[in-house]
């Protein structure tokens, strides 16, 4: 069972990558900025925690508050370049609070 933040709101990690073996670097250039803008709207409210460019390849790794799996994953599918199947999403994670920083007995 998923549990929820103390704002009633979960985190998830999402991983997505550019599908850069069907577009290319020409088809990607006019939609970085609609990307980047979409991406700082959704950290003015909150809903993108953080995020972070790929080392690895081209990509982001989100964390994003959401009620649920299904809230996050339409979240992700809002990013301008998911809308033109540009973007995989490899991966959605549920995060819980990490044990060790809890109450010691």
């Amino acid at each position: 069972m998923l549990s929820a933040s103390k704002h009633g709101r979960m985190q998830f990690l999402s991983i997505v990558r550019r599908r850069t073996e069907t577009f290319t670097d020409e088809q990607f250039a006019p939609l970085l900025e609609p990307e980047a803008e979409a991406i700082r709207v959704l950290y003015a409210r909150g809903v993108v925690r953080n995020i972070w460019s790929r080392e690895d390849k081209l990509g982001a790794v989100t964390l994003i508050e959401a009620d649920s799996l299904d809230g996050a994953r339409s979240i992700v599918e809002s990013f301008p370049l998911m809308q033109v199947g540009m973007l995989e999403l490899e991966a959605l994670i549920p995060l819980r609070g990490y044990r060790g920083f809890g109450r010691r007995s």
